[in-house]
């Protein structure tokens, strides 16, 4: 007789396939995030064959887990303004970003919606073309995130102008807010939202109203934030669930399967 494979605690079993460390799927059961078999999780909840997961109300499809975690992996990254990221020439390619990354995904790296280079913060790097294009197109859908340093503070009227959205050839961006952020005397920091906007068309908007920038950074995009511990120049892998959340506007499931 065949014996059935015992059942694992959650946090073990999707830390193991790469859906997240034992830590961030504790603090998912903690906050209600996920369920098990129709019922809320809860921590000790054990993974058996044939049971149902679910994350946010999305099926969590174990074997697709499996299959996005054994393919080319995609690298977050905390550039520096004005720090190469992928190398264009010989002169550049060993100071890049990208040059520190690990070979075994492969030698030539693409950008996905890349940052201005006078710009930085999060940035996405992987060796896989197909996959870089399915990426590309998802972020168009999602909702981003920049700190802005400005010169001055924004008048209510750039404000306006701003949240209107409008670029020189006539397009339109969705900017969602834009609120203060701290500082004071010549710098001032503020909070953009936008959906879809490249970084280039980011400063034609603000620049487009008189706004004197110093600096961008892009913090989130999507659900994936820039988090404290990335130092800048530093580069870390992303987990098969991140991958799935960026990728589920394009796919419409939380980890996409066949």
């Amino acid at each position: 007789m065949r014996m059935q494979p015992e059942p694992e605690r959650l946090q073990k079993v999707l830390a193991r396939l790469g859906l997240g460390s034992r830590r961030q799927v504790e603090t998912w059961i903690e906050a209600g995030r996920l369920s098990l078999n129709g019922r809320t999780a809860k921590l000790g909840d054990r993974l058996g064959p044939g049971d149902q997961l679910r994350l946010d109300g999305r099926p969590v499809r174990l074997e697709a887990a499996r299959a996005l975690r054994g393919g080319t992996p995609v690298f977050l990254c905390h550039r520096s303004p004005g720090q190469v990221l992928v190398g264009r020439t010989p002169a550049d390619a060993g100071q890049s970003l990208a040059a520190g990354l690990s070979r075994r995904a492969g030698r030539r790296y693409l950008s996905v919606s890349p940052m201005p280079l006078q710009d930085g913060g999060l940035e996405l790097l992987t060796a896989d073309g197909a996959l870089a294009t399915r990426l590309q197109r998802a972020v168009r859908t999602l909702a981003m995130e920049f700190r802005l340093r400005v010169r001055g503070e924004i008048t209510p009227q750039q404000e306006q102008g701003v949240l209107g959205g409008e670029l020189d050839r006539g397009a339109r961006v969705a900017v969602e807010r834009l609120e203060p952020a701290g500082g004071e005397g010549a710098n001032r920091w503020y909070l953009l939202t936008a959906k879809g906007v490249s970084g280039s068309d980011l400063r034609q908007l603000l620049e487009r109203q008189g706004i004197a920038l110093s600096r961008v950074l892009r913090v989130r995009l999507g659900t994936l934030a820039l988090e404290r511990s990335l130092a800048r120049g530093h580069s870390r892998e992303m987990t098969a669930a991140e991958l799935a959340a960026l990728l589920q506007p394009a796919t419409g499931s939380a980890v996409a399967g066949p």
